[in-house]
């Protein structure tokens, strides 16, 4: 069974964002699942939504793009090698800004012990908007990064971002999600409305799913 994931700190998004992504989920995945948020935030949560306690790992890591850029890096959590005691085997993580629109079944059900999402914006890396991955799958990922080294690493590879910076540079040859499989990016892929085949929708940046009205082509 599938844990699918997320993370709620700072001050940009709200519990009610952990609540409407659990019922996209619910909507849109019918197979049984796990809804989980990695948060300390006492909420209100919606019924059905289970709370983990961010151990805030590596939470006070700057990103490598400056001042103000934001910091995911407390997501490298899922590549430890017992993440399987608290997310399950098989997990998949979503940020609060990803527009479910249709089933997301065909991404999901894949085999593979990796999928990312290839970024539409720079396509030689990944963008942490959805992955998936088998617990305990490159635990390297997680025993590897040194937050004093590890991003100036990723960086200087030509990689942009914090997390998905360092996936980029662990996992180049993980399978990967794109518009092919109905992941497309609203900044580029939508100025003439949601493509009619469209599963999810990334929001990297401004707008945000809540600012938008958002219309699925016919």
């Amino acid at each position: 069974m599938i844990t699918v994931t997320c993370f709620l700190w700072g001050h940009a998004y709200r519990p009610a964002h952990v609540n409407a992504l659990a019922a996209l989920v619910r909507e849109h995945y019918r197979r049984p699942h796990r809804f989980v948020v990695v948060t300390n935030d006492r909420g209100p949560f919606a019924p059905g939504v289970a709370v983990v306690a961010d151990d805030e790992d590596f939470a006070r890591t700057p990103s490598p793009a400056g001042a103000g850029m934001p910091s995911c890096y407390r997501r490298l959590r899922l590549w430890r090698a017992d993440a399987a005691e608290t997310f399950g085997e098989r997990i998949v993580c979503l940020d609060l800004d990803v527009l479910l629109v249709d089933d997301v079944a065909p991404l999901w059900d894949r085999e593979d012990d990796v999928v990312l999402y290839r970024d539409p914006l720079w396509p030689h890396q990944v963008n942490g908007s959805m992955l998936m991955l088998r617990a305990g799958t490159r635990p390297d990922v997680w025993a590897a990064f040194d937050p004093m080294t590890s991003p100036a690493l990723a960086r200087a590879a030509g990689f942009r971002g914090s997390d998905q910076a360092w996936l980029s540079y662990k996992l180049p040859h993980a399978a990967r999600w794109s518009g092919a499989d109905g992941v497309y990016s609203y900044r580029r892929d939508c100025a003439q409305g949601i493509p009619a085949d469209a599963r999810v929708i990334v929001f990297h940046g401004r707008p945000k799913p809540w600012d938008v009205d958002v219309q699925q082509a016919a």
